[in-house]
């Protein structure tokens, strides 16, 4: 998420009470997760294993619950006893939770020719392009940005909350939801199923490419990056932060990894388990998901171990 303006780092250390370290004439230009943080960004980290990834980062600002640290060139720490803490109070500055008081907010921005039914509700500051059509039940939370020839079909939801939670267990409750401030965009010509959902970003955007085509009950987790002209069939998962490139088939049931990327044009088998990235332009399936040919054969050989074994116990006879 990017600021309206550009804010200094000591009145963001007033605003969290923090301590500061390193470059402290900066200026903070937004706030991001670890897996979209770039240059001016702020960043949070609480836990050790974690300080070398965040610090060697392209965010500019870290808040960090460790003093004890040598500061990169160019960065600042911001020290907190709770970072995650420093993190709700920054987004909720920025960020605050508005209700909407009616089915269909005043701050919609909506195309020409595009058809919205009844019993749709739309969220705040949302915009939705030309020749679109909008079925009954769909719900566009706050944010959503929609191109042209847009098709959305019932009981969908677009930029529900991220599901993304602190797991620490040094809470009086163990599991606390890092807030969402991220969005979801989708762009011109994409088509959506029924009862889909799409989960905005935390901090950034969860993006649907041009042309991709979504069955029912898909869903689509936050900060995930869809390519251009993808395919996904009934009751695909994809976790977040994934990226998916151009061209992407993954037929139903299809279940993908968080923060993993499958390359374009590749086409993943029903059922398939997808744990670790793939290369682009083969096929895959099986869990865990290897090239189809490969597969295959080892369904042959497994199916054949019962004669095998057979023949072993007849021999020691």
């Amino acid at each position: 998420m990017k600021f309206p303006a550009p804010v200094s780092v000591q009145w963001v250390a007033q605003l969290i009470g923090a301590e500061l370290s390193g470059n402290l004439s900066a200026e903070v230009t937004g706030i991001n997760e670890i897996h979209k943080v770039e240059h001016g960004d702020l960043v949070f980290v609480d836990h050790p294993k974690y300080y070398t990834t965040c610090l060697n980062s392209a965010a500019s600002f870290i808040i960090i619950n460790s003093a004890e640290i040598a500061v990169p060139v160019g960065k600042t720490i911001l020290i907190v006893a709770d970072p995650f803490e420093a993190y709700l109070k920054i987004v909720q500055h920025f960020k605050p939770f508005v209700s909407t008081e009616k089915a269909i907010s005043n701050t919609l921005i909506v195309g020409e020719e595009t058809i919205i039914m009844p019993n749709v509700f739309i969220g705040n500051n949302v915009r939705i392009g030309n020749n679109c059509t909008i079925y009954p039940g769909v719900n566009l939370l706050d944010g959503t940005i929609i191109g042209n020839n847009v098709v959305i079909q019932s009981g969908t939801v677009i930029g529900s909350d991220a599901f993304y939670y602190n797991t620490k267990k040094n809470r009086s409750h163990w599991y606390k939801r890092m807030e969402s401030c991220g969005n979801v965009v989708i762009e011109d010509a994409v088509e959506i199923g029924a009862n889909c959902t799409i989960d905005r970003g935390v901090t950034a955007t969860t993006l649907i490419g041009a042309g991709t085509k979504i069955d029912n009950l898909v869903h689509i987790g936050h900060d995930v990056s869809v390519g251009k002209n993808c395919l996904f069939a009934s009751q695909v998962g994809i976790a977040g932060g994934t990226i998916i490139e151009d061209g992407v088939i993954l037929w139903g049931q299809v279940g993908v990894n968080k923060t993993i990327t499958i390359g374009e044009n590749a086409v993943v088998m029903g059922q398939t388990g997808v744990t670790a990235s793939l290369a682009g332009g083969k096929t895959y399936m099986g869990y865990p998901a290897a090239e189809a040919g490969l597969k295959r054969r080892e369904i042959v050989w497994i199916k054949r171990i019962p004669e095998l074994w057979k023949k072993v116990m007849e021999q020691n006879d």
